[in-house]
């Protein structure tokens, strides 16, 4: 430690401020790490040294550039990339880092500084500390039985006047609603907005006639699979209590409210305290699959799969579906006092059904939708239900039950209707404050950001995976967002969450609106049966599908699946990849949109960054 020590009294002549680094994994020969730079004023621009007390032969950084090391390899400098050299004060980033060590079986104990920076007493720096063994993601750990100092930002605060934007990201806002009213089965409303949609599904019901109209049809097919559309109204009521001003100023809120209601009353519908039955699928995946035409023209069989406590656990469906009626609650409780209590009444009883028989559904009762959506755990979206329940009711049980059911050693790989880890994270630090979920959280961010571990297409779309490619950008933008206005990232993550929106919305090589109906440029063939019929009584079939011109119905506000990962696209109703639509290609984008003109009115936001393409 003498070399350590001797390093830090030379620096300390230049006034730098000593963070840490956690070791998440090591091995014989080598180690992975996070370096903790958190200022104690805002910087733009940094160079930091690292100072071991032990040689690292050789350093792999992807977010900051070496600039030199000492002779024996124990120091090194550091400095940012173009992208992350604003951190703002009360933040943090951090840099993952791997280091080989030959001979040695021990990773060597490592302090950081940032020039420029108070430097504080060395004895009471924050310890590095351990990650457990064989953890994986990045992690900034608190200290053992505390949790960190809680963040200056207020939500909600105004910082300014209203700003102008680029996009008008209220009307993308409208646009969204209207694609979810479009996928709306069983009774329309009268004041339904949709002229070409009209009644359907009025006989999908359960055991012995058990009412199950209602709810979302999943994408541009007619099957109603609760896990996706469960997801979804959860991420869009979310967005809704979060950011209720954003739709206030966009003139949406009570559309919004409207919309919701669908899938709420569907799942009170689903879910059956007297019997203890859930029901989490409604139509065949084969049999629906094989048509094409308009819902209300559907004649085949529409089973209905439930959950019971004798025949598999469906803890992962039932879960999501309870933090979408518990986040309801809340949505409604000013609005709609008796309705409110009902959602939360519901969502009480199906948790705790879903925590005594414990499962994945796919993998008991609901095997059909394995193909479809076939779930890889529960754990996340118990964790996701408890805290929206411990924040309805702020009953410690629901806090103290998320906080066994998080998983928090990997960095989240999405936000998607299978992955709700990073939803699990940012719910539990926005109640704890604790270092442990800010970093998970700011992790995950960043590995959606230039530098991190996700593709960047040419013209700046963080690509994850060619099924809805705009989708993931979507909903990693609205986490950034939230994380933002929690203390996580501050402008920095609004600008990449506005690059990623912006892209969607027309600043891509493209420049097309892949929101339909947004502009003048957008998607006239989405993969989406009932936009694809002229209107009765002309008949609706296979044809319609290979109709080579635009779909003659408008399918306003939908997200279609995206671009390749070169930003290539095709307009092609044949193209499911590219070109189909769901519920949750639409949940994230919308949240983001309500985030984006909540900020605007508040003043906010910064200035859009400038497209790539």
């Amino acid at each position: 430690m003498l070399r350590f020590w001797a390093f830090l009294g030379l620096v300390g002549l230049a006034h730098c401020a000593t963070q840490g680094m956690s070791i998440r994994s090591h091995w014989d020969g080598g180690f992975a790490g996070t370096i903790t730079l958190a200022p104690t004023h805002t910087v733009h621009g940094w160079t930091a040294h690292l100072a071991c007390d032990a040689p690292i032969d050789s350093l792999e950084i992807w977010t900051a550039d070496i600039v030199s090391s000492n002779g024996d390899k124990s120091e090194y400098v550091i400095r940012n990339k173009p992208y992350d050299g604003d951190i703002h004060n009360g933040d943090s980033l951090n840099v993952d880092i791997v280091g080989r060590t030959p001979g040695s079986s021990t990773a060597p104990n490592c302090r950081v500084f940032i020039e420029g920076q108070d430097h504080g007493n060395p004895a009471t720096s924050a310890p590095q500390t351990q990650a457990p063994s064989g953890g994986g993601g990045s992690q900034t750990q608190a200290p053992s039985g505390g949790s960190a100092s809680p963040e200056t930002v207020t939500p909600g605060a105004s910082c300014g006047s209203a700003k102008s934007t680029k996009y008008n990201y209220g009307d993308a806002l409208g646009l969204s609603i209207l694609f979810f009213d479009a996928q709306r089965s069983g009774k329309m409303p009268a004041s339904n907005p949709i002229p070409w949609r009209h009644d359907s599904a009025m006989n999908d019901h359960g055991d012995g006639g058990v009412d199950l109209t209602g709810g979302w049809y999943d994408a541009g097919d007619h099957v109603k699979f609760n896990l996706p559309m469960a997801f979804s109204a959860h991420v869009l009521a979310y967005g809704l209590n979060r950011w209720k001003d954003g739709y206030s100023s966009s003139n949406q809120l009570q559309n919004m409210y409207e919309m919701l209601r669908t899938p709420l009353d569907y799942f009170m519908k689903c879910w059956r305290p007297q019997s203890q039955e859930y029901y989490a699928q409604v139509g065949n995946g084969a049999a629906d699959h094989a048509f094409w035409g308009r819902p209300e023209d559907m004649h085949m069989q529409r089973p209905a799969y439930k959950c019971t406590a004798s025949n598999g656990g469906c803890s992962d469906v039932e879960g999501i579906t309870v933090a979408a009626l518990a986040a309801g609650s809340m949505a409604f409780k000013a609005s709609d006092a008796a309705y409110s209590q009902r959602l939360l009444a519901s969502a009480k009883s199906l948790y705790d059904f879903a925590n005594a028989h414990k499962g994945i559904y796919n993998k008991g009762p609901i095997s059909d939708a394995t193909s479809y959506y076939g779930s890889t755990g529960y754990k996340d979206e118990l964790c996701v239900a408890a805290m929206e329940l411990y924040k309805a009711t702020k009953d410690a049980k629901y806090l103290n039950d998320a906080k066994a059911n998080f998983e928090g050693n990997d960095v989240a790989w999405a936000l998607s209707w299978d992955d709700n880890h990073v939803m699990c994270e940012l719910l539990l630090y926005e109640e704890t404050k604790d270092n442990r979920y800010k970093g998970l959280v700011e992790s995950f961010v960043r590995s959606y950001m230039p530098g991190g571990s996700v593709h960047q297409t040419p013209c700046g779309l963080a690509w994850r995976d060619q099924w809805g490619s705009l989708r993931y950008a979507a909903n990693a933008a609205f986490v950034a967002l939230a994380a933002a206005e929690d203390g996580i990232g501050g402008d920095q993550f609004k600008s990449w969450a506005l690059s990623q929106i912006n892209y969607i919305l027309g600043d891509n090589r493209n420049h097309l609106s892949y929101e339909i109906g947004f502009g003048s440029n957008y998607p006239r063939q989405p993969h989406h049966r009932g936009s694809s019929c002229p209107n009765p009584p002309a008949g609706c079939g296979w044809n319609e599908f290979n109709n080579p011109g635009p779909s003659p119905q408008l399918l306003k506000g939908a997200l279609v699946g995206g671009p390749g990962q070169n930003d290539e696209y095709a307009d092609s109703r044949k193209d499911y990849t590219k070109n189909e639509v769901t519920c949750d290609y639409n949940a994230g984008f919308q949240s983001a949109l309500a985030g984006l003109a909540s900020m605007a009115k508040r003043g906010c936001l910064p200035n859009s960054p400038a497209p790539k393409c």
